[in-house]
């Protein structure tokens, strides 16, 4: 008996017990092959070589019968398609021509995928496909890295891309694209229950590679910065998966960072730190690089609702070298500091590559910035601020003061020599700044002296109103902005309410793609019963 009908013979017993973690472990790809497959290779290159693909096809369906409706497990005419395809694959395949191999890689996944759709016997291939899956993913984003290996691609999308240069598919998404339709598969299994768990709480069937598959298209899709396509499988999953709780942890975890960060770069950022908050905690102690790299978001994403990191969080080792970053930015917003506010989160500044790699610099500052106006309006309210009368007069805050200040600021940052003297505008502040905003850069022109104006002040205070990160109202004759509401409460309490309780109080816990409920519960297929519905009409 030849190895060939040796290896056939084994994965016939394999495929009639039904283990497809032990056709996993038959199935292997990536060098180096144990002398096994060496040998098989050699069988397939001087038995079988490209001329006589049929021969080896019908090799393959004499010695692995496809089973019936009397049978526990046998091979189907999808496996066996796939199964000559991996003969070919390590027949042809040649690990140094990198870009070939994906291509091969790919193919012989596609066809994995067509053997995943028999309800009877699919299931067997789904640990084979994660491992493929795996393979190609860790493939594509090396040859990513290789601008070298894949110009010639990058030119001819180019070339068929008209102008649309943001729509081209990539080598990344093209990967992504194939394991998704995997993922599909999965999603769509209808072969179980209809929550998708077996009598134990369990993922039963297909639905057991949900997340796995997911997970591995998120981090393409992320790779190549296409959110648009990561959406589809967020609105894929909330719509067909069982809870995410059934899950393992790894799976749990990495679906909620990918989930986080989606959230976050779609500005939803009380979605975002609630997702990673989560991944955060179930996230193993030891996991560090992981922790890390979802505390990155999550800090980020509470800074801009308002939370601080605390002095604890900062001392955990998965936070190193995050004090030095963040701290700054958030003292700054303490304080009201436009200047510094400005300077830290600057292209310029040491700490902007960082952020930028991180994707994360932009959201701060043009997040963040109406944080500092608030504090900069509470600290001249504790500065110069009327905090009320028994004449009945509210408390308020001159808005000329709120001016002074904030051109104090301005003159500091463009190296102006400005002083106060009597409190008032026109007394103050002999330079201008000169920061514009990066969407605006080109189309807004400094002009030598210009500086904020009172328009501007009245401006943003109203938008803070409009927030409710004031609360009161602008008397602009008087040019004050006057607090309601203090007569059982503290000025300053009522006036400047906490940014983290206004955004809590108005925002809502559900969270798009993350699936925490048994559909089942509520007549999981989403069918409509009118079993013993009245006609229309009647009473």
């Amino acid at each position: 008996m030849s190895t060939i009908d040796q290896f056939l013979s084994e994965i016939n017993q394999i495929l009639r017990s039904k283990n497809g973690q032990k056709l996993r472990d038959y199935l292997v790809l990536e060098p180096p092959l144990p002398p096994l497959y060496g040998v098989i290779v050699n069988e397939l290159r001087q038995n079988f070589p490209a001329s006589e693909q049929d021969a080896l096809e019908a090799k393959c369906r004499k010695l692995l019968p496809e089973y019936d409706s009397g049978q526990v497990g046998g091979s189907w005419t999808s496996f066996i398609s796939f199964l000559v395809q991996y003969f070919v694959f390590l027949r042809d395949v040649n690990v140094e021509q990198l870009l070939e191999t994906h291509d091969m890689l790919k193919s012989l996944l596609q066809s994995c995928t067509l053997a995943l759709s028999d309800s009877t016997m699919g299931i067997v291939v789904l640990p084979s496909i994660v491992s493929f899956s795996r393979t190609l993913a860790r493939l594509a984003i090396g040859l990513d890295k290789r601008p070298d290996l894949i110009a010639h691609l990058t030119q001819l999308a180019a070339g068929a891309g008209g102008e649309d240069v943001s729509e081209r598919v990539t080598l990344v998404e093209v990967s992504a694209n194939v394991i998704r339709e995997a993922l599909k598969k999965c999603l769509s299994d209808k072969s179980g229950n209809a929550s998708g768990l077996d009598a134990n709480g369990r993922p039963d069937g297909r639905k057991i590679g949900i997340y796995v598959l997911g997970n591995i298209c998120l981090k393409l899709f992320f790779h190549c910065r296409k959110l648009r396509s990561a959406e589809f499988v967020f609105n894929s999953v909330n719509q067909n998966s069982p809870p995410l709780f059934h899950y393992p942890a790894s799976q749990r975890v990495t679906y909620l960072y990918y989930l986080g960060r989606y959230h976050f770069a779609n500005n939803h950022f009380y979605r975002a730190q609630l997702v990673l908050q989560a991944a955060y905690d179930q996230c193993h102690r030891e996991a560090s690089k992981q922790r890390r790299s979802i505390l990155v978001y999550l800090m980020t994403s509470n800074i801009i609702l308002g939370r601080f990191p605390s002095p604890r969080v900062l001392a955990r080792a998965e936070a190193q070298g995050l004090q030095e970053i963040f701290q700054p930015i958030c003292q700054a917003i303490k304080k009201g500091d436009l200047t510094t506010f400005r300077y830290l989160l600057d292209v310029d500044h040491p700490n902007a590559p960082w952020l930028l790699q991180k994707r994360v610099l932009l959201q701060l500052r043009n997040r963040c910035e109406v944080l500092v106006w608030r504090s900069l309006a509470r600290r001249t309210f504790l500065l110069s601020g009327f905090t009320g009368d028994s004449t009945k007069r509210a408390p308020s805050l001159s808005l000329e003061d709120l001016h002074t200040l904030a051109l104090y600021l301005e003159g500091r940052a463009s190296g102006g020599k400005a002083e106060l003297s009597n409190g008032h505008s026109e007394n103050l502040a002999n330079g201008h700044s000169e920061y514009v905003d990066l969407d605006l850069e080109g189309e807004v022109e400094i002009e030598e002296g210009e500086i904020i104006s009172m328009g501007e002040i009245e401006s943003v205070v109203a938008s803070l109103i409009h927030q409710d990160l004031l609360h009161g109202y602008i008397s602009h004759r008087y040019l004050r902005f006057v607090i309601t509401g203090a007569k059982a409460k503290p000025a300053l309490e009522v006036g400047f309410p906490t940014v983290w309780t206004v955004i809590e109080a108005a925002a809502s816990n559900e969270v798009p793609g993350w699936v925490k409920e048994d559909r089942s519960q509520v007549d999981g297929s989403r069918v409509v019963r009118i079993t013993g519905a009245r006609p229309v009409g009647t009473a």
